[in-house]
């Protein structure tokens, strides 16, 4: 085998090592948390998927630095599924927003879903910096929460709101949440210190991801009733459009990142392709 295939192999072996060390430590976390993690929808496939994706968008880490993103990443699915199966009104839908927030800032967990994000919250504030960057990650967890809200209703009264109007409700993804919980963690100096204007990078490629998981859970979704942007009677063609739009322009906003923290830019460029290649599509336009 050539030199570099050989490289190229060793490093592709490595990153799955440091996935399968993450998803033991997910495994054990879902233990943790009594009825948050059900086996029927929380199996091994969906283990590998999150940590896969963290660690081929970082595969210079340590498993140890990739924790925090990878349990944020967990915790927001567990808190989707609840909103999504668990909740019948809005008022429950508020209270658990509430809760989550209220526990954020330091009240006391009386949930599974609080007791992982106070757990989440404790481990971040071992971190120096979190103490200056607590209210942009509390910001963007209620962002998070009002997102989930606002698609539990569009489902609840059956509404089609616009592909703009759906797109501009990303955050509901929670894939930026992850992103800043994983930099307070674990970034550099620069990218800690430049969290507000990395945090619009990181909203640009949540907006291409939240297509993405449309495109690809398509099926799953209308099999199980669940808000998709193509059951809106937006068509596919208009969708693959504008994920090609939305991923030029997360590039362009990447790109100059990768002056100051090399890595950080990495890790966003990674988070489009990888996600795009694991979901199998081949027609959402290019992410280079």
């Amino acid at each position: 085998m050539p030199g570099g295939e050989l490289d190229e192999a060793f490093e592709l072996g490595r990153t799955c090592a440091l996935a399968a060390e993450c998803g033991r430590d997910l495994r054990l976390c879902a233990q943790m948390y009594t009825g948050l993690f059900p086996a029927t929808a929380f199996g091994a496939d969906l283990f590998g998927a999150l940590t896969l994706t963290t660690a081929f968008s970082a595969p210079w880490a340590r498993a140890d630095r990739l924790k925090v993103g990878n349990r944020a990443a967990l915790w927001v699915l567990a808190v989707e599924r609840l909103v999504e199966r668990a909740v019948t009104s809005r008022e429950q839908v508020d209270r658990l927003a509430r809760e989550c927030v209220s526990v954020a800032e330091g009240a006391v967990p009386r949930t599974a879903a609080t007791r992982f994000l106070a757990d989440l919250r404790d481990e971040l504030d071992t971190v120096r910096e979190f103490e200056d960057l607590r209210e942009i990650w509390l910001d963007q967890l209620a962002a998070t929460l009002e997102g989930m809200a606002t698609a539990w209703v569009w489902r609840d009264t059956h509404a089609s709101p616009t592909l703009s109007r759906y797109v501009g409700n990303a955050d509901s993804r929670g894939s930026c949440f992850v992103d800043l919980s994983h930099w307070i963690y674990s970034a550099d100096d620069w990218t800690k210190a430049h969290l507000g204007e990395l945090r619009a990078v990181s909203r640009q490629v949540q907006r291409y991801l939240h297509l993405l998981g449309d495109v690809a859970s398509y099926r799953r979704d209308m099999s199980w009733g669940d808000l998709n942007v193509l059951g809106l009677g937006v068509e596919r063609a208009e969708v693959t459009a504008t994920m090609e739009a939305l991923a030029r322009e997360a590039v362009s906003l990447i790109d100059p990142v990768r002056e100051h923290s090399p890595r950080t830019a990495v890790y966003l460029h990674r988070q489009l392709g990888f996600s795009a290649g694991f979901a199998g599509i081949s027609d959402c336009g290019p992410v280079a």
